[in-house]
């Protein structure tokens, strides 16, 4: 089989929540440069309008939609947009997500006060959880009927690394919020594979993205968490292109309930220059 046929997504029609940044933006524009017809979706109306104009000036066509994903009745009229524009749903990515704050150490070691469990802000567990975890339940229910009718559809979400180990520097309910999700990836594979729909996840690292404030964009603190990646660097969006072109296309028609890891080697542990420069 040629690769054009079995990893193309010319055609695919594809909705991506979280769309104005980061990991949605890449993932937009990977898709419709390679053909698909893209619906970005996200709470932010402005970032949506710089993208758009954005993707103008690259000669590139997206359609925008404005929703919250912890809204259901915002989200599934933003599904049933594309839907009603295009007759279909091919592909939706899951991707809006925040961050849970910093860790319960600083990057330095340091015991942060402020982070630790009887002192983390139950608002903010409520903020994340209601986002990372019933945005993504609340985004699947919106699609799941669409590709039921049609026969089949491909759901891709974007969990984290986070959902594989602890985490030191990443709040808590981050990580719980994640590897809650990486189970449902599991769970509605097993529900969902009758109806010939897929649901995969991947899981990135460290990336210079706008969550926690854009952070990671930050030339040193991105330098001091690239110490404990073995790849020596903090991810880019770019660089979960090849696993969405890949679950999103025919190339894995026979995987549901799976996760990429495309973290540069972070749950491996530390770099070798780290383990040195400790001893």
């Amino acid at each position: 089989m040629k690769i054009s046929a079995l990893f193309g997504v010319s055609g695919k029609i594809c909705a991506i929540t979280g769309g104005a940044s980061g990991f949605g933006l890449a993932l937009g524009r990977a898709m419709a440069m390679n053909g698909a017809l893209v619906t970005l979706i996200d709470v932010n109306a402005d970032g949506l309008k710089a993208v758009q104009s954005e993707f103008s000036g690259e000669s590139l066509k997206v359609e925008t939609a404005v929703a919250d994903v912890t809204d259901k009745p915002a989200i599934q009229k933003a599904i049933d947009g594309v839907v009603a524009a295009h007759g279909r749903l091919d592909v939706l990515f899951v991707n809006a997500g925040v961050t849970g704050g910093p860790g319960y150490l600083t990057l330095d070691g340091e015991r942060n006060a402020d982070t630790q469990i009887e002192n983390q802000s139950n608002d903010l567990w409520d903020k994340v959880l209601a986002i990372n975890l019933m945005g993504a339940v609340k985004t699947i229910q919106a699609g799941v009927p669409q590709m039921k009718k049609q026969g089949g559809g491909r759901i891709i979400v974007t969990s984290s690394c986070s959902a594989t180990k602890t985490e030191m520097f990443v709040g808590s309910g981050y990580v719980t919020s994640k590897a809650a999700l990486a189970h449902l990836i599991k769970q509605l594979a097993h529900e969902l594979a009758a109806f010939k729909i897929t649901i995969n996840g991947i899981a990135p690292g460290p990336t210079a993205t706008n969550i926690g404030g854009g952070r990671m964009k930050d030339p040193g603190r991105a330098a001091a968490f690239a110490r404990y990646i073995p790849m020596e660097r903090v991810g880019q969006p770019e660089d979960i292109i090849g696993a969405a072109l890949f679950f999103a296309s025919n190339a894995s028609h026979y995987v549901t309930g799976a996760e990429i890891l495309v973290d540069g080697g972070f749950v491996l542990g530390p770099s070798d220059s780290a383990v040195v420069s400790r001893n």
